[in-house]
């Protein structure tokens, strides 16, 4: 006769039988000290992520200039001049030291547009191939934990490299590689931090993340205001060692995913990290009787699915399942329509009758109420309808800016602002709320690559925005009215899809299927009923 199945680690009050997401959700629910300090730590990732993505804002403008005197004779140099490349070069000169920025020290203030945007386009296409590149690698063989370590380690050093480019090309370069490294830390940080609780805190670790990008985003024009007046590379240099030195915490004081590691057989290392970051009772000895158990028996293990040496894996499975594929289209066409408006509204700042300046310092504001209003709507409001909510109201606002650009009578500049901000706050709640919806919506094993396919997808939509943004300044429905329908539109493509507050997390496709099947059976029999 056959031994019983002897429990992984044996507790004399626990069931006989628990489920993967029953054991991991007793001991890690309740949220301590531990699990805070590790969420904290994993998020605190956005802020390196958040000060490459805007930096380009304070290395790559155009400096302000002023007339030398001693213009050639024949020639105009005063306030009414806008366009330097009509003077001669010793008519003017940099308000400040042409090293400034990357414009003035390789002398692209009279280059096509293509040249001068060229580091931030290269910056965006490689957030696209890192995506698609690496993405899977965090559900597939490297985890969460090293994925976001060699993201970061990836982005520092590149960020580093970028003090010594020598021209244009070889900067333009650079960025396309330390785009290409920091397109997976916003996944994989996420996901990492809200797998190492329960559903009860999922929500709140995930804004975490969010927190941590805007820290990032509000910390850069404090570096950029102390250096000022120095070169463009000091920047780099300044935002690159505080990025090595969080490679070193993340290397030896991150925990992996438990729930990664049991999907991938991986049972002992998932178990003992359940034992550092668990919420165990004072009372219990550890050392003593076991605190954890895990009562699966030897025929559960093969439910799960196993290690593949296929780094693509996950994204055939996604594929390949006629339900995956259908919240995959849906989550992705409403990142899309996020991306336009969270990249496109503040590159269209210009075109409102308002101060430039006071515009950029309130979109960068923007991110603080968005993020608090869903850490406290993140548990009382279903995830769909949210979603639906926040991308409808900034539709409608991107398209009242319209509106107003074409009406004549008065001065709408204020009313404008005030409805780009809403437009843009809409938006990155509206991100956020799309994150946790997605987290929720797949299961573990494709989680990660679900994730980044909906951040390309948002990357994707900053990609055409700078082209609708220059198409809209001589017609503004080309601008801020197609990003309104688009945001709007595409928001209703969630309409069909399950509503997930309060779910459990799944851990395979099956699973997933499973419980998509008995909703189904519910909704069935009520309706008969």
């Amino acid at each position: 006769m056959a031994e019983p199945t002897q429990p992984l680690l044996i507790d004399p009050n626990s069931p006989p039988r628990r489920s993967l997401d029953d054991t991991i959700e007793t001991y890690i629910g309740t949220f301590g000290w531990a699990q805070f300090l590790q969420a904290a730590l994993v998020s605190f990732s956005g802020v390196f992520d958040a000060q490459q993505t805007f930096i380009s804002v304070f290395t790559d403008f155009e400096p302000t200039w002023h007339c030398t005197g001693r213009s050639e004779p024949g020639s105009i140099c005063h306030e009414a001049v806008s366009n330097i490349c009509i003077l001669p070069k010793t008519a003017w000169s940099w308000d400040f030291s042409p090293h400034v920025s990357v414009i003035s020290e390789w002398n692209l203030q009279c280059a096509g547009s293509f040249v001068k945007g060229l580091p931030e386009s290269s910056f965006f296409v490689g957030c696209l191939f890192g995506g698609l590149i690496l993405s899977t690698l965090a559900d597939s063989s490297l985890g969460r934990k090293n994925m976001l370590f060699l993201s970061c380690l990836l982005m520092s050093i590149s960020t580093m490299l970028t003090v010594f480019s020598p021209n244009i090309w070889v900067y333009a370069f650079l960025r396309f590689v330390n785009g290409f490294g920091r397109a997976t830390i916003g996944t994989c940080a996420l996901v990492l931090s809200t797998e190492l609780v329960g559903k009860k805190w999922r929500g709140r670790v995930g804004i975490m993340s969010f927190f941590g990008f805007m820290l990032g985003f509000l910390s850069l024009p404090i570096v950029a205001y102390v250096n000022r007046g120095k070169s463009w590379r000091v920047l780099y240099v300044w935002t690159s060692i505080p990025t090595i030195i969080y490679c070193v915490l993340v290397r030896y004081f991150v925990c992996e995913s438990p729930r990664w590691l049991f999907v991938r057989g991986r049972r002992e290392e998932a178990i003992s990290i359940l034992k550092r970051v668990a919420s165990i009772p004072k009372n219990t000895d550890v050392n003593n009787g076991g605190v954890i158990s895990m009562s699966f028996e030897e025929g559960e293990e093969e439910e799960y699915e196993k290690p593949s040496v296929n780094i693509y894996e996950s994204m055939k499975v996604l594929v390949g399942k006629r339900w995956a594929l259908k919240r995959l289209s849906a989550i992705m066409a409403v990142a899309f329509g996020i991306g336009l408006v969270y990249y496109g509204m503040p590159l269209a700042l210009s075109d409102l009758d308002f101060n430039i300046y006071l515009s950029a310092a309130f979109n960068a504001l923007m991110d603080l109420p968005a993020n608090l209003i869903t850490l406290f709507l993140v548990d009382k409001l279903s995830r769909r309808n949210a979603l639906i909510g926040f991308t409808a109201l900034g539709g409608v606002s991107s398209v009242l800016i319209f509106a107003l650009q074409n009406m004549r009578i008065g001065n709408h500049g204020a009313l404008q602002l005030a409805l780009e901000l809403i437009s843009y706050f809409s938006a990155c709640s509206a991100f956020n709320m799309e994150m946790i919806y997605t987290i929720e919506l797949f299961p573990t094993c494709v989680r990660n690559s679900a994730i980044a396919l909906a951040r390309q997808a948002l990357v994707l939509g900053g990609v055409f925005s700078p082209i609708m943004v220059a198409a809209g300044r001589k017609n503004g429905f080309w601008s801020f009215g197609l990003f309104g329908l688009a945001i709007g539109l595409l928001g209703l493509c969630v309409v069909g899809l399950p509503e997930t507050r309060g779910s459990d997390l799944c851990d395979t496709m099956d699973e997933e299927e499973c419980k998509d099947q008995q909703s189904k059976n519910v909704i069935t029999r009520i309706v008969i009923a």
